[in-house]
């Protein structure tokens, strides 16, 4: 019987793992191409042979999203699979379109066909949208199995910006691992919490072989997820994060949706930010989606580093990048913080912006008063120094939960805001430590 030819929509994450874990050893199909798009500069690359398999040899060729229907009809595509996260529904539909006018069909494929299964009891925090708060609470569901006595190890959504074939599997220990595998600013983002509170984290692209290493060491696995992406590892416990500040989007947004479907314990984090009106419309919404997961509230705390010093003060505010680009928030913590503390002036970032980051403004055109902490590259991360130093104020504020200090070279002082999570009640405590205690 002739191959199946399968092109992968992603964005060097899922479509990887579903490669992996689906795809790579089936004779009954061909993986002719992946496409790359949501995230600058991981397109033009190759998926190398080290991680393609026999059926492989020269690895696959990864081109940008923009060629999609063009591949299709040069390459005799039948499959086009769906296999990145935090898009609007109508977004999906217009991919599909895209596939089905050019001859091929359109999958989405279900998470548990491509989970891994742990021999360690597993506890996965996913959300409804990028940057609801699914780090804060994996920190706090690290805190709680480490006050019980036992070692928690993060395995973190893949992140594999740079050499794939350096990337297979990363373990985080300590603060120089991160420039052991020459992290993004991206990466330190999601890393560095965990890490100043000494948890490991592992991360990479082959997680069949990183689920591997963890369970060598850990008692407890927590999977830290990526935008609103489901687990890579099936869980025994699925805590889903919701936003009351876009109090809807749990409705339309792919896949976000369908983790508030499959959740244990239903998070409606940053309920001091948001308004009863808020949160009783996001309760509602999310009883229907899934009635037997018990829904919990949870304050989002911020704090800012020698906050006395902001009161009167003209603040560029810099914000955690995905968060408010591709995940659409208008502001983070460092502008709540900015207003919080008493800031005279929030400055607008926009007319300082050079290169990459002016683009990203011209592409998010919602962005208007924070600097997103971009940094996929080298030339990135200059650019960003440079729309920083550029930029006529008193302080910066950065909430990237990275230390910015330790990566660029900033010509005014620039204050740190930090935040995390205090649940309301101890539903998740107790979720948690029944996990910890069957394990």
């Amino acid at each position: 019987m002739e191959r199946k030819k399968v092109i992968i929509i992603g964005a060097a994450g899922r479509d990887f793992h579903i490669f992996n874990t689906l795809f790579r050893d089936d004779p009954n199909y061909e993986v002719v191409a992946f496409t790359a798009s949501q995230i600058p500069f991981i397109s033009d690359r190759k998926y190398p042979s080290e991680l393609s398999g026999k059926q492989y040899p020269n690895g696959i060729q990864i081109y940008d999203e923009s060629m999609l229907g063009e591949l299709i009809r040069t390459m005799h595509a039948d499959i086009c699979i769906q296999a990145y996260s935090d898009l609007p529904y109508n977004e999906v539909m217009h991919k599909a379109s895209i596939a089905n006018a050019n001859g091929a069909d359109f999958w989405l494929v279900a998470p548990e066909r491509s989970m891994l299964k742990s021999t360690k009891p597993v506890i996965a925090v996913c959300a409804v949208r990028t940057g609801s708060g699914k780090s804060q609470t994996s920190r706090y569901v690290a805190k709680i199995i480490k006050d019980a006595g036992k070692k928690p190890v993060v395995i973190r959504h893949p992140m594999p910006y740079g050499n794939l074939k350096e990337q297979i599997v990363e373990r985080f220990a300590t603060l120089k691992d991160l420039e052991k595998y020459k992290t993004t600013i991206e990466e330190r983002e999601d890393y560095e919490p965990h890490l100043k509170n000494k948890t490991i984290v592992y991360a990479g692209v082959d997680y069949a072989k990183i689920l591997e290493k963890a369970e060598q060491e850990a008692d407890i696995i927590i999977w830290d997820g990526g935008n609103n992406d489901a687990s890579f590892i099936k869980p025994d416990l699925l805590i889903t994060v919701a936003d009351p500040l876009r109090v809807g989007n749990e409705l339309t947004y792919y896949p976000g949706e369908t983790v508030a479907r499959m959740a244990n314990l239903l998070l409606i984090n940053k309920a001091n930010s948001a308004t009863k009106q808020q949160i009783d419309e996001l309760i509602e919404n999310l009883k229907k989606l899934n009635s037997t997961a018990k829904i919990v509230l949870g304050n989002s705390v911020i704090h800012a580093e020698n906050g006395g010093s902001i009161k009167g003060k003209r603040v560029l505010v810099i914000e955690d990048g995905p968060t408010v680009t591709h995940g659409g928030m208008p502001y983070g913590a460092a502008y709540v913080a900015a207003k919080q503390y008493g800031a005279a002036e929030i400055v607008d970032p926009r007319k300082y912006a050079v290169g990459s980051i002016k683009a990203a403004y011209a592409k998010y055109t919602h962005l208007k008063e924070v600097l997103p902490a971009m940094g996929y590259s080298a030339k990135q991360i200059a650019e960003l120094n440079a729309t920083i130093n550029n930029a006529d104020c008193d302080i910066v504020l950065s909430a990237t939960p990275t230390d910015l200090k330790h990566i660029l070279n900033i010509n005014k002082p620039l204050l740190h805001v930090s935040y995390e999570l205090e649940e309301i009640g101890d539903e998740i405590k107790k979720a948690v430590l029944k996990i910890v205690n069957k394990g």
